[in-house]
C-alpha cells in the first residue's frame, strides 16, 4: 500500500467535532464546515477516490486523538480488504508508536506523523518494523522552513534535508504541505514540491493551494506520486473525476 501505483488525486476529509471542515492557513476558528464525514468518504469513494485522507484535526492541535470515533466509522464504511475497500492515512494526534500501531491494526493503511515525527524521530523506525511501508511523515513548510505544533512552532529544518533524513529512518512517504497557501485556493508553489522529490526515492504526497486542474497537473509534473485535495473539492471547483483525468494525461 506504501506506493501509488499511478499519480493519485486524493481527498482530504477533515474532521472536527465530529463534521468535515476545512481550515483556511491552518488557523483554527477558520473553518467551513461540510456535514458527515461518513457521508463525506462514501461521497468520494463512490466519485472514484482509491485512497482518502483523514485528519483529526483537534488530534493535532490537542496532541490526541479526539475524533477516534467519526475516525472508525469511516474505517468502517469504507476501508477493509474487501472489493470497495480504499486506502485510508490519518494525521492528527499520533505521538506513540503503540497508537499507531493500533489505528493500522484497526484497518488504516497509512499513519501520517507530524510533530512526532520532528520530536522522536526514532518512532518512525519503530513502526515501520512492525508496519513496514506504512508510516507518511508530514512535512508542513512556512516561508520555508518546517513548523510543527499545529503549524506554530518553527524548527529551522529545511524541507527537502528534513525528507531526506526521514527516508533514511524508514519512511514509506513524504507529505508535505504548503502551509502558506493551504485552504486558500490560490495555487500551489511547484518549486518547493519538486525540491523534495528531488531529495528523496519515496514517494511524495503534496497538499495545500490546490485551487484548479491545473494544479494538480502541475504537481504531477514536479514529480509528485498524489496530491491531496480538499477545499477545492468542497467547494466544487472541480470535481475529482475531471482532476485525475488531467492527472492521466486523458
Amino acid at each position: 500500500m506504501s506506493h501509488f501505483p499511478e499519480f493519485e488525486v486524493i481527498p482530504a476529509v477533515d474532521v472536527q467535532d465530529g463534521e468535515v471542515v476545512q481550515l483556511v492557513g491552518g488557523e483554527r476558528g477558520t473553518g467551513k464546515r461540510y456535514g458527515d464525514p461518513v457521508a463525506a468518504a462514501e461521497r468520494w469513494v463512490d466519485a472514484g477516490a482509491g485512497t482518502l485522507h483523514l485528519v483529526d484535526l483537534d488530534g493535532a492541535f490537542e496532541g490526541e486523538r479526539v475524533n477516534a470515533d467519526a475516525i472508525e466509522s469511516v474505517v468502517e464504511a469504507v476501508g477493509g480488504d474487501g472489493a470497495d475497500g480504499v486506502g485510508l492515512q490519518l494525521g492528527g494526534g499520533i505521538r506513540t508508536a503503540a497508537g499507531a500501531r493500533e489505528l493500522l491494526d484497526l484497518g488504516l493503511d497509512r499513519v501520517i506523523l507530524g510533530t512526532a515525527a520532528v520530536e522522536t524521530p526514532e518512532i518512525v523506525a519503530e513502526i515501520d518494523d512492525t508496519h513496514p511501508g506504512s508510516v507518511v511523515v508530514s512535512l508542513d513548510a512556512k516561508d520555508g522552513e518546517v513548523v510543527v505544533s499545529g503549524w506554530t512552532e518553527g524548527t529551522g529544518l529545511d524541507p527537502a534535508e528534513a525528507a531526506a533524513r526521514y527516508e533514511e529512518l524508514g519512511a514509506g512517504a513524504i507529505l508535505f504541505t504548503n502551509v502558506d497557501v493551504e485552504g486558500q485556493l490560490e495555487g500551489i508553489d511547484r518549486g518547493a514540491v519538486a525540491s523534495v522529490v528531488d531529495a528523496v526515492d519515496i514517494p511524495v504526497i503534496a497538499s495545500g493551494g490546490v485551487a484548479s486542474v491545473d494544479d494538480v497537473v502541475a504537481l504531477k509534473t514536479a514529480g509528485a506520486a498524489a496530491v491531496v485535495v480538499g477545499t477545492a473539492l468542497y467547494e466544487g471547483e472541480f470535481t475529482l473525476r475531471e482532476a485525475q483525468a488531467a492527472a492521466d494525461g486523458s
